[in-house]
């Protein structure tokens, strides 16, 4: 079962019953430079729920959880003080994760800060959840999801956070020639489901791997709290360091 776009909807939900403003601003706005700019950037992420050791039911795409508490990582790139007002929301909240024919009830017990973390301008990170990157070529009905082997992956990559950082930083802003990626292993393709059930049902496909970037520590902190996908709001690109780069 893919349960990403249900988190996310929950996610603005409380937001919502907080701060309406703020909600709708996320939802359907986002951040952008001017009004001109048909590209949102909504500044949150969230990692795959830690199930433990599921039983999968393959066959009905479904799994039994045994697991009394789970644990689910949201992150805001937002300033400090709506960071504790942020987390205050989330303390006690109740939500049933999945559709009409199956899911589970969750109570929110914990909340904890994620502890922080420092950045040199080289990092090394583990996708957790799938990097998504598209093109959509002229005329096109739907957008292609590219794999780190088309040869327009690491260009529109480096675009699209270039994109990101000067949308929600502006007026500050960086070039292309400021960031460096490159890919450490071989990729896995992974994809979730948005919309189930409904008419605007579909696929989303993105990749899973580990990469060095090379970037001002600044778009390293955007990327730790937003997420360094397309969709991050929608559970895409959600990282985990693996150590820092060392100089030879």
């Amino acid at each position: 079962m893919d349960y990403q776009y249900y988190i996310s909807a929950w996610i603005y939900k409380v937001l919502k019953q907080a701060d309406a403003d703020f909600a709708n601003f996320l939802h359907n706005k986002g951040y952008r430079k001017d009004e001109n700019d048909n590209k949102l950037y909504k500044l949150f992420c969230f990692s795959r729920l830690n199930f433990g050791k599921p039983k999968l039911w393959k066959e009905k795409k479904l799994f039994e959880i045994s697991a009394h508490e789970i644990k689910l990582q949201i992150s805001f790139d937002v300033n400090e003080a709506a960071t504790n007002f942020i987390k205050g929301l989330f303390m006690l909240q109740e939500f049933y994760l999945g559709d009409k024919f199956n899911g589970i009830d969750f109570k929110v017990a914990k909340v904890e800060a994620l502890p922080k973390t420092e950045f040199s301008e080289s990092m090394r990170y583990h996708l957790q959840t799938p990097w998504v990157i598209s093109f959509k070529a002229e005329n096109a009905r739907y957008p292609q999801y590219l794999s780190p082997n088309n040869e327009l992956f690491e260009s529109l990559t480096i675009n699209h956070l270039v994109e990101k950082y000067n949308n929600t930083r502006y007026p500050k802003s960086i070039t292309t020639g400021q960031i460096n990626f490159r890919r450490l292993n071989d990729f896995k393709r992974s994809g979730f489901v948005m919309k189930p059930g409904t008419a605007q049902q579909s696929r989303i496909v993105g990749n899973l791997f580990e990469f060095e970037l090379n970037a001002p520590v600044e778009v390293h902190e955007m990327i730790w709290s937003a997420g360094v996908s397309e969709k991050s709001s929608s559970g895409f690109g959600w990282i985990e360091g693996i150590e820092k780069s060392k100089t030879e």
